[in-house]
Order: C-alpha cells, then sequence, then structure tokens
C-alpha cells in the first residue's frame, strides 16, 4: 500500500513540475509603464535632468532607435562631429533655442526631420505626460549644454484619481478621453504616424487596411502589447520604434475595439 501511495504521490509532483516548468516558459504579456512625475515648483535642474535620464534609457524607449547610429540621430554622444545634443540643439532651426527646438522635437518629430533619418518617431506629446516631456527636455540639454528648463516651464500634474494617484487617473481614462470609438483612438495613439488605415496614415510601419486577413486577432493584440515580439516582414530596421506602453495607456475596452475593428479589416 506504501509503494502505490508513493507512486501516486510522485506521479503527482512531477505533474506539477511539468506544468510549472512549461508556464514558466509562456511569455507574460505586460507592457512598460512610464511612471508618472510629481514635480513641484523648486525643482532643480539636476533632479529634472535625472529624472529625464531614468525615462530616456527606460519607459521613454528613446533608445530603441537613438545611439544606434541608423534609425535616428545620435543624441547623448557625437553625431557627425556636432557634438551631443546639447550642443548642437540650438543651431538646428533659425529662431528656436535650444529648448524650444528639442520640446518640438518630441512633441511635433515631423516639423523638423535630420537630413539623411526618415521621420518614424511618434509624437511623445501622446505618450508621455507634460512633466515627462519637460524633464527628457532637461535632459538632452544636459548632454553638451545648459539646462534652462524650470518649474514655469511644467503644467501642473492632474489631481488624482480616486485610485489615488495621477497616473491611476491617466490609465483609467485611457488615450483620446477614453473614446472607444476605434479610429479615434488610433488618432489619438499616433497610429498613423506610421501605420496607413483606410489610406490614412504613413508608411513606416505595415499597412492595416487589411491587417484582418494576415493576422488573428490574438496577434493583433499582442502585436499592440508586445509590439517586439514579433516583426513583420520587410520593417526588420524598425523594429523597437513602436512604444510599448499601450498596454498601459489603453483601457481594457479600447484595447478590445481596436483589436477587434483591425482583425474585421479583412
Amino acid at each position: 500500500m506504501w509503494a502505490i501511495n508513493l507512486r501516486i504521490l510522485g506521479v503527482v509532483l512531477g505533474t506539477l513540475a511539468l506544468y510549472t516548468l512549461i508556464a514558466n516558459k509562456i511569455p507574460q504579456v505586460q507592457s512598460e509603464v512610464p511612471h508618472a512625475l510629481s514635480l513641484g515648483a523648486n525643482v532643480t535642474p539636476e533632479q529634472l535632468a535625472t529624472a529625464g535620464d531614468q525615462l530616456y534609457h527606460g519607459a521613454g524607449g528613446c533608445t530603441a532607435c537613438h545611439g544606434l547610429g541608423t534609425r535616428a540621430p545620435n543624441l547623448l554622444t557625437d553625431e557627425k562631429g556636432q557634438g551631443p545634443i546639447g550642443s548642437r540643439c540650438g543651431k538646428r532651426e533659425a529662431g528656436k533655442d535650444c529648448k524650444a527646438y528639442i520640446y518640438e522635437s518630441l512633441t511635433s518629430p515631423k516639423a523638423y526631420v535630420v537630413q539623411g533619418y526618415e521621420p518614424i518617431m511618434p509624437e511623445m506629446g501622446r505618450i508621455l505626460s507634460p512633466q515627462q516631456i519637460w524633464a527628457l527636455v532637461a535632459f538632452l540639454e544636459s548632454n553638451g549644454g545648459t539646462v534652462d528648463v524650470s518649474a514655469t516651464d511644467i503644467p501642473a500634474a492632474p489631481a488624482a484619481s480616486a485610485a489615488g494617484s495621477p497616473a491611476a487617473a491617466s490609465a483609467s481614462a485611457g488615450i483620446a478621453g477614453g473614446s472607444a470609438d476605434p479610429m479615434t483612438i488610433i488618432r489619438g495613439a499616433g497610429c498613423t504616424g506610421c501605420h496607413t488605415v483606410n489610406g490614412e496614415g504613413g508608411k513606416i510601419g505595415p499597412d492595416l487596411t487589411h491587417v484582418g486577413a494576415r493576422l488573428s486577432a490574438n496577434l493583433i493584440r499582442e502585436s499592440i502589447l508586445l509590439p517586439d515580439a514579433k516583426t513583420a516582414k520587410g520593417y526588420e530596421k524598425f523594429k523597437g520604434v513602436m512604444p510599448k506602453t499601450f498596454g498601459h495607456q489603453l483601457t481594457g475596452e479600447q484595447l478590445e475595439a481596436l483589436v477587434q475593428f483591425l482583425a474585421s479589416h479583412k
């Protein structure tokens, strides 16, 4: 009897171990979240630059393109003999100082595209908060230049929601004011900066007009939440360009509305 019980126990433990191993091999769908910033009236240039540094090398996704010397200009190191961005930003556009140029580059990247590069950068103002944008401006200025971003440039952070934080308020609202209309979401998220949908948008990323004929709803959902998991053939050089923050920014209703809308485009 004891021998039988031990064999049963061994089978049970072996089965549990097998399922645990399989579960650990399955990738978890999780988007990187840009943490909310709370910058007070007495914030210093050093504090701003430090916050921007963390964004640049983290959830901001900047290193996916910048620093490679191929997809986008080098910002923290020399770019074609002109030095890092802080030393050259004031010379890019006539009438714009360094702060104004960097801010424009983040919020309206197609307004001025550096010669030799394609306009692949998304509008970061659709992805990051104003506080995060200004922290990035300060960090980039600090690389070869002088930080002149001050508290007067930075709008007050939104009031905390019932969930307890500005980040929670932003997440609950979703993109485009929480609209569930797919095209409103697509425009609000900046998708048309790279993708074409029904004749509207750019050509940097795959055309999504008939994406439902190529991908299932599950694969479309994965492409939104984990954009680097699979790269469409012919677009390998743009891997890493698409933001990884949509899982945090879209509400559940918005995500499913977008997935079903795209899946229906056969």
